[in-house]
């Protein structure tokens, strides 16, 4: 038998007092990136970059410029050709005052210039021209699809399947036509004719006058 005062000690060592726990959380840190901050500091608005040079404005312009109504403005080829105008400019400053005026004057000369050479180019190089024609049928073709697969007798073929046999018969056939001889001889005679013609051709009168004037 145990007395009272024993059973009060075996009690307290059974049960062990409760030990108030402390949260040992740490400080979280945010992480610094000095190159995000530098980088910051030297961010440029796109807006104010295509507003100075105003790109937007270009661009308007050049999409709402149609075919028909830059043909309408072509210049009379007695303008065009007045051989009584034509002379060799004095220093560079006379051709490139010349090149600006008559590439602004004759734009529409000069892209008629540029679409006849075009059509030159491709009639002397009838493989690029069949190749180009191929793809556009080819491409018309499919589109009349309207992704329903093709269906010749018992022969069924999927649009992909078209798209890729396109594709595996015109590139062999347009690196073999030579596209690239074809561009340069293009760009190369457009620029000779197109800034030859418009350094050589002295402005008119009336030109001349208004910028003495001003």
């Amino acid at each position: 038998m145990t007395s009272p005062a024993e059973r009060e000690e075996q009690h307290h060592t059974l049960i062990a007092p409760d030990v108030p726990q402390t949260n040992h959380t740490q400080p979280t840190t945010q992480s610094h990136n000095p190159f995000a901050a530098i980088m910051s500091r030297f961010n440029i608005p796109i807006s104010a970059l295509t507003s100075r040079m105003d790109l937007q404005g270009r661009f308007d312009g050049i999409r709402s410029t149609s075919v028909s109504s830059r043909f309408a403005n072509l210049k009379p080829i007695s303008e065009f050709l007045d051989f009584k105008r034509i002379s060799k400019p004095a220093n560079f400053g006379e051709a490139q005052g010349r090149i600006n005026y008559n590439l602004s004057y004759f734009s529409s000369n000069y892209a008629a210039v540029f679409a006849m050479l075009s059509i030159y180019s491709l009639l002397t190089h009838l493989l690029l021209l069949f190749v180009i024609i191929f793809v556009i049928g080819g491409m018309y073709g499919i589109g009349k699809l309207e992704g329903n697969d093709l269906q010749i007798g018992s022969w069924r073929a999927t649009t992909s399947q078209l798209y890729t046999t396109l594709a595996i018969i015109a590139i062999p056939l347009g690196l073999w036509s030579s596209p690239f001889s074809a561009v340069l001889w293009l760009i190369g005679a457009s620029g000779v004719t197109i800034v030859g013609h418009a350094a050589f051709l002295d402005k008119p009168i009336e030109s001349a006058f208004s910028e003495e004037a001003v």
